[in-house]
């Protein structure tokens, strides 16, 4: 089983980060796969290979280690992207804190080092993304379209800032490959457990 483990941001802060998408995905047309406003979240920590019956002890550790981290307050503000293929909005607040949060062993085999920066995952690349042109020889290699689109949404995202919310809870998720719109992941919180620092 896969599983996560995150915060999610409440309804209201995902619904006030919408409109800041409209120019964007009227310009990206096709070339971004938008995901579902109810499948964003931070993630903290991510396992690909958790057997059902070890499920209980990645919440009893999880629930441990969020029991030593207090609530936090955070917004989601400005964007960057990930290796020219994903757009992602970042957060601000208290993010030594959940830096601290992220930093965490959260599975057995997990050192929590080589964690990226807390993110927002909005809109990777499609497959219906445009390819460069051809070129001639000696012509320097012209940039992929839909990185030229990637770096104009994260200009366009980088004033955002959204309202402020207290996240305190960590949900730990399955996702199922697949199983989810248009054939996405489908995700499915299997337990919470409190931010009580």
């Amino acid at each position: 089983m896969r599983l996560f483990l995150a915060i999610r941001p409440p309804r209201a802060v995902l619904d006030h980060l919408e409109p800041a998408f409209d120019g964007v995905r009227d310009r990206a047309g096709r070339a971004l796969c938008w995901t579902e406003p109810e499948q964003r979240h931070l993630t903290l920590a991510f396992h690909p290979e958790v057997p059902a019956g070890a499920v209980d002890d990645v919440v009893a550790v999880a629930g441990r280690i969020a029991a030593g981290h207090g609530p936090l307050d955070l917004h989601l503000a400005g964007a960057g992207e990930f290796s020219h293929r994903t757009l992602w909005v970042g957060v601000g607040g208290q993010v030594r804190e959940l830096g601290a949060l992220l930093a965490e062993p959260w599975l057995a085999d997990d050192d929590g080092r080589d964690r990226r920066r807390a993110h927002l995952t909005v809109a990777p690349v499609s497959g219906a993304a445009l390819r460069p042109r051809g070129r001639r020889r000696g012509e320097p290699r012209p940039p992929a379209p839909a990185t030229v689109l990637l770096a104009e949404a994260v200009r366009a995202l980088a004033v955002y800032r959204g309202p402020e919310w207290t996240a305190d809870e960590v949900e730990v998720v399955a996702s199922r490959l697949g199983e989810g719109r248009s054939g996405g992941p489908l995700h499915e919180v299997l337990a919470t457990v409190p931010l009580r620092g």
